[in-house]
């Protein structure tokens, strides 16, 4: 074995002047610009930045999988490159997909995985118990891998990376798309691993407020470092520029779009009932009445800073000197008939059998023309099997449902023209072009001719994607595919629009264009139904729906569920302290 350089000691992983790019027919893209930093020794370093931010290949440098184009990278003191085999001795890697064989059951993968690690047959039993005690995965282990929800499936994953502790531990976006009971759980298992085992652990995510559990972090963006250190270093800064507004509730969507795009504005967001408002200079709450010249009725309260206000002024700075545009921009669509307090979507008692299991086992709500409504649950809830039977894509076992009037039991294909849906992974065909993607599905929903040329200009115009008509989609960065995915459900104009996991793995700013784009869907009367993880997208909603084993927990605002159910001794509780109280309290 080749021995290890003594030099920066305290550090895991050093990165010196870092380069990677990879072509794309003729196209070079450069997922890492010469990145130089270091990471601690003992602790958790989080990798921040969303999908194409290089976190994935700088993940795959550190573990020896690619080699760097310039520039070097030292991990537990061997060169990644030259000395692969001594790091991938020493670390254990787990990628966003990893390698779950779902034919065979926890303990079989297990086995199979202590069989590559090489462990000793009699050192595995002790093993596998206090990694599945430690997961709560200890009563499944006869169930098949398939058959465990996302969350357990990531839990199954970490365990076999687990299996034989290493001494640095990468895990690459452990919990995107996982509910945050799982999520939380997830981290108590690394933390417990850094305290027990003296573990180092790098681990990538896109969520800001998860990056806060980090003992420190590297905020990256499009292959660039833009800064590294504990998370407070970042948000504290912005102390005195925090603030909560609480308008009268129709008037809270027009106020936070007047606010986000002013330059005196970092970010503007609708939390329930509220604004939050981060502005670029320090204020008491008076002056921010005064200087945005709010209503005497607007309730102004001073908020404290988080890391994803950092973030965003980051990013926004960066954009600016890149000559990019900062400002959010709205759609048009055409004003959706009705009244507003007309239910558009009923369910009264729907249930989904799968042979003895019911996936739904009896659920009911409304929703109103023009509300953004939730549906939120943890993993395996029941909500992805509600979409479909609401978007007609699968049949109910028992129930009435209404969609845009129609009995979705007998005239499934009446209603689906009047609904568009994006899915949770996208969808459209990765071989063609945007451009040839957008005439498919305008046809495919019976546009043709002049009114198919509009449409298709507008979606071009509307979701800037005139410089990508031409792109293969599979070439999109994930942002892009989104803005297409949008598009092309929004190509005939339908009244009741079905959004699946919609911003996953997005930074901030496209995160919050898109919900630029959902208020002035709802403002024209569109119906939008949402499902999220992410649990502050929650607050977006009008109303939620919390689901848990097929069944409802409870159905309110996001501001009346916060009121009923939030832990003890917490005066302003989150969207997430509320999910987890009312998942807890079930599970009791």
């Amino acid at each position: 074995m080749s021995r290890a350089r003594d030099n920066d000691e305290g550090y895991c992983i050093v990165a010196q002047n870092l380069r990677k790019s990879f072509f794309s027919g003729n196209k070079e893209i450069v997922a890492l610009h010469d990145c130089t930093f270091k990471v601690k020794s003992g602790v958790v370093t989080g990798l921040i930045g969303p999908d194409g931010a290089g976190k994935t290949t700088f993940m795959r440098l550190c573990a020896g999988l690619l080699v760097p184009d310039s520039g070097s990278v030292q991990v537990l003191g061997f060169d990644a490159t030259e000395h692969f085999l001594d790091v991938q001795t020493n670390i254990r890697y787990m990628p966003q997909r990893f390698g779950l064989y779902e034919d065979l059951t926890v303990r079989e993968n297990l086995e199979l995985y202590s069989d590559l690690l090489g462990i000793e047959p009699e050192k595995r039993e002790d093993r596998y118990r206090i990694l599945m005690d430690m997961t709560g995965l200890a009563p499944f282990m006869g169930r098949l891998a398939g058959r465990l929800s996302g969350g357990m499936k990531q839990k199954l994953g970490l365990a076999c990376t687990l299996l034989k502790p290493p001494r640095l531990l990468i895990l690459d976006e452990p919990t995107v798309g996982v509910d945050p009971v799982s999520r939380r759980e997830l981290w108590e298992i690394v933390y417990s691993q850094v305290e027990q085992e003296g573990m180092s652990v790098l681990l990538s995510t896109a969520y800001l407020d998860e990056a806060e559990r980090c003992q420190e972090v590297i905020l990256m963006h499009e292959g660039h470092v833009m800064g590294q250190g504990v998370p407070d270093r970042f948000s504290k800064p912005l102390s005195g520029h925090c603030f909560m507004l609480k308008p009268a509730p129709q008037k809270k969507r027009a106020l936070q779009r007047s606010l986000a795009n002013r330059d005196e504005v970092i970010d503007a967001i609708i939390l329930g009932e509220r604004i939050r408002l981060v502005t670029t200079e320090a204020m008491e709450p008076e002056a921010v009445r005064e200087f945005f010249g709010l209503e005497q009725t607007v309730e102004i309260t001073e908020s404290e800073p988080r890391l994803e206000d950092a973030f965003i002024w980051l990013l926004k700075e960066r954009l600016k000197k890149l000559g990019r545009s900062v400002k959010f921009k709205t759609i048009t669509h055409r004003k959706v008939a009705g009244k507003g307090d007309e239910e558009v979507i009923v369910v009264k008692n729907l249930k989904r059998r799968f042979g003895d299991f019911y996936a739904v086992a009896g659920i009911s709500f409304s929703v109103r023309r023009g509300e953004v409504f939730g549906l939120l649950g943890a993993n395996g809830a029941g909500k992805t099997t509600t979409f479909r039977m609401l978007c007609g894509l699968l049949p109910a076992s028992e129930g009435q449902l209404y969609v845009a009037g129609k009995n979705l039991r007998k005239a499934r294909a009446k209603a689906r023209e009047r609904i568009g849906y994006m899915a949770q992974k996208f969808s459209l065909y990765v071989d063609l072009t945007v451009l040839q993607n957008l005439r498919f599905f305008s046809s495919a929903y019976g546009l043709f001719g002049k009114k198919q040329e509009e449409r298709i200009n507008w979606a071009l115009e509307a979701f800037d994607l005139k410089d990508e008509a031409n792109s293969i989609s599979r070439d999109l960065p994930l942002g892009y595919k989104q803005r297409l995915a949008l598009a092309a459900a929004l190509m005939h104009e339908p009244d009741i629009l079905f959004l699946d996991e919609p911003t996953s793995g997005v930074d901030p700013l496209a995160r919050r264009q898109f919900w630029a784009h959902i208020n002035s869907l709802a403002d024209a009367g569109v119906t939008i139904m949402v499902t999220t993880h992410f649990m502050e997208e929650a607050e977006y909603c009008d109303r939620i729906v919390i689901m848990k084993r097929g069944r409802i927990l409870a159905q309110g605002t996001p501001e009346e569920l916060k009121k009923r159910f939030h832990p003890p001794g917490i005066t302003n509780p989150t969207m997430e302290d509320t999910f987890i109280t009312l998942i807890e309290m079930e599970g009791a």
